[in-house]
């Protein structure tokens, strides 16, 4: 047992914020609880059919209401972890030691400054991926249950990120950029704010980039007002949809009478059909690897540019 104990500069950094990691245990258990108990209580009232043969929670479940409330925060709270890993690292881990100075007692325990670092990313990359990870399944348990309704569909903000690796690249970018950032600036409270903005950034810049990564499928059908919908499969995620002209323009709206007035369709164009954008569930992953990728490549950016900057500072 005594090689599987922590040795060196990673005992210290455990030990130094044993705290911090008791608090990532005690929100685990309390995540666990919550949800858990959740489930249990949406299990005592029955399922009900439908016509179709479809079952649907019963109106007295009042568990699976409140479980799919709980799941939307929990969802929400997910995508703030990145942020938080990163100020962390940044100011209690890297900026309050170079601020106060108390990295030099390591430095002069005969460790060299790219252990201490690593020591202390090592240690808090590890601890944070283990909370991520038994999150991420807490999540499982409750989204089995309510996944595909409003704000719980896989292509929503904080559903998309924790059920795929997206959320793994993230908190590794937190890692990475609080190290460098927390070096750069030197200031307990500014490195936290400057590495979750950053990280926050990329976020939001990523979110918005993603459904282009992919081309979507496209499907067309006649514009008359009886006339069918055109058909797109369940828990696919919608992109845009619209009337085509005949010489190939797409404008808003859903249906209008070919072969009546112009001004039912609110234009001079010649209307021949609508048609309907949307992106298949079989793009999740494709589209998981893609963004998880271009994160991973900006965390090892940052990560070796941290190490420059030791190397510049303490040669």
């Amino acid at each position: 047992m005594s090689t599987l104990a922590l040795k060196g500069p990673y005992w210290v950094t455990v030990r130094q914020y044993r705290r911090t990691l008791w608090l990532a245990g005690v929100l685990v258990i309390l995540a666990l609880a919550a949800i858990g108990g959740l489930r249990i209580w949406d299990a005592q009232t029955p399922d009900t059919y439908v016509q179709g043969g479809y079952v649907v929670p019963s109106d007295e479940n009042h568990g699976y209401g409140m479980l799919r409330w709980a799941m939307e925060y929990f969802s929400i709270g997910m995508v703030f972890l990145p942020l938080l890993v990163g100020a962390f690292v940044a100011g209690p881990l890297v900026a309050r030691e170079l601020e106060s100075g108390t990295y030099k007692l390591s430095l002069t325990q005969s460790i060299s400054p790219a252990r201490w670092l690593g020591s202390k990313l090592v240690t808090a990359g590890a601890a944070a991926l283990a909370t991520m990870l038994a999150l991420t399944a807490i999540f499982w348990v409750g989204w089995a249950r309510v996944g595909g309704h409003s704000q719980l569909h896989w292509a929503d903000r904080g559903v998309y990120e924790v059920v795929g690796t997206a959320l793994t690249a993230y908190v590794l970018l937190g890692v990475a950029v609080g190290a460098l950032v927390g070096q750069l600036i030197r200031r307990t409270l500014v490195a936290m704010a400057a590495t979750g903005g950053i990280v926050g950034i990329v976020l939001l810049a990523l979110g918005a980039l993603r459904w282009d990564f992919l081309s979507v499928v496209t499907i067309t059908g006649p514009a008359q007002v009886n006339a069918s919908v055109p058909h797109m499969p369940d828990h696919d995620l919608i992109m845009g949809a619209g009337l085509l002209t005949d010489t190939g323009q797409r404008l808003p709206g859903w249906f209008c009478a070919p072969d009546g007035p112009r001004a039912d369709c609110g234009t001079d164009e010649k209307i021949v059909g609508r048609y309907l954008d949307y992106h298949p569930q079989s793009h999740f992953w494709p589209t998981q690897l893609i963004e998880s990728g271009i994160v991973l490549a900006l965390a090892a950016l940052a990560l070796f540019l941290a190490f420059r900057v030791l190397r510049t500072r303490h040669p």
